[in-house]
């Protein structure tokens, strides 16, 4: 399949109650030519792309390992239907059973031996301010910092997602403080990766918090290397919602992920064939929320039932195989085309 060029060279779930889109100030061009460390994936031009250049557009899901430890063939599975990226659930112990180094490390190597980019994230942290027990980014940032060893040199195969829907409604005020100073300590311990970092407001930013300080928030990471990733649920029920909110990141320059959507959720009902067309227009990367083993409660968002690879949902069925979908779209990493997976 053909490599795509970047559309632009100046410069995309926890559980939220229902909420209204309160559109923000449009968000001023910024230059986001900060140099890049040129180690593994990293951004360039506001584009995530890889070691050698290449142009890397996440197309992929989330599945949930630290609920599902024993589910260990799922990503195998997701590979098997076309994803280019697994974004991983994983625990700092704060809230869930903690992944040691050890299981992260097997999370690791079963990515890579899938041809995979893998995408870790902490859940811990889901709506701080909200969420009774949920944990602050530092906390994050100081689990990442204890896998350290086991994360070093992966730089072309994973991408360090701080936390989780870091905040939640009360708090979103914090998110551009609480991130800088994130990823601040994660650079100061020596991280080389590329970085993700969710919005506030449950993931949505319906507050327009994330999309308003994005360009700071990039600008004070010393290696240029910061992804953002907003979740579209209820939020995102309008197309013109979506598009705005895309091409707000796509104008200034900026580099973002539609980090989980799905095509239903409690909180209402987001237009998911928008953003799969929009994302695609764009070249913008994709992970649908989720695999196997959601609870009713936030709407079925289930791709295989059962965590069944040949039995999928109708979920599953659109996301994979559906227009704009996985199959249609995901191109696999140069690097695993190189060979040099080890």
């Amino acid at each position: 399949m053909r490599k795509r060029l970047a559309v632009v060279t100046t410069a995309l779930l926890g559980l939220l109650s229902p909420l209204a889109f309160t559109a923000g100030a449009e968000t001023p061009g910024t230059d986001a030519d900060a140099p890049s460390a040129a180690t593994g994936l990293h951004v360039s031009d506001g584009r995530l792309v890889e070691a050698d250049g290449s142009d890397f557009v996440m197309r992929g899901v989330n599945h949930a390992h630290t609920w599902y430890p024993s589910e260990t063939g799922s990503i195998a599975d997701i590979k098997s239907l076309g994803a280019n990226t697994v974004r991983v659930v994983l625990s700092s112990g704060d809230r869930w059973t903690k992944n040691d180094p050890a299981d992260v490390q097997k999370v690791v190597d079963d990515c890579k031996a899938n041809r995979v980019i893998c995408v870790l994230e902490v859940h811990d942290t889901t709506g701080y301010g909200d969420q009774e027990g949920a944990s602050t980014l530092d906390s994050a940032a100081d689990y990442w910092l204890e896998l350290k060893d086991v994360l070093a040199g992966e730089e072309d195969y994973i991408v360090v997602n701080i936390g989780n829907e870091p905040l939640g409604n009360n708090t979103a005020s914090q998110w551009a403080a609480d991130t800088t100073a994130a990823i601040g300590k994660l650079r100061e311990g020596g991280f080389e990766h590329a970085l993700m970092v969710d919005a506030p407001n449950w993931g949505q930013d319906w507050s327009g918090t994330m999309r308003d300080n994005a360009a700071e928030v990039f600008r004070s990471d010393p290696a240029g290397n910061t992804v953002f990733s907003v979740h579209m649920y209820g939020v995102y029920a309008e197309a013109s919602t979506i598009t705005d909110y895309l091409n707000s990141f796509v104008s200034a320059g900026l580099p973002l992920v539609v980090g989980e959507f799905g095509h239903d959720h409690s909180d209402g009902n987001p237009d998911e064939d928008t953003i799969f067309a929009e994302t695609e227009r764009l070249g913008l990367g994709y992970l649908g929320w989720s695999w196997s083993g959601n609870s009713a409660d936030v709407g079925y968002l289930d791709m295989a039932n059962g965590f069944d690879a040949s039995s999928l949902t109708e979920w599953g069925e659109r996301i994979f195989n559906g227009p704009n979908g996985i199959k249609e779209t995901a191109e696999e990493a140069a690097v695993f085309s190189a060979g040099s997976a080890g």
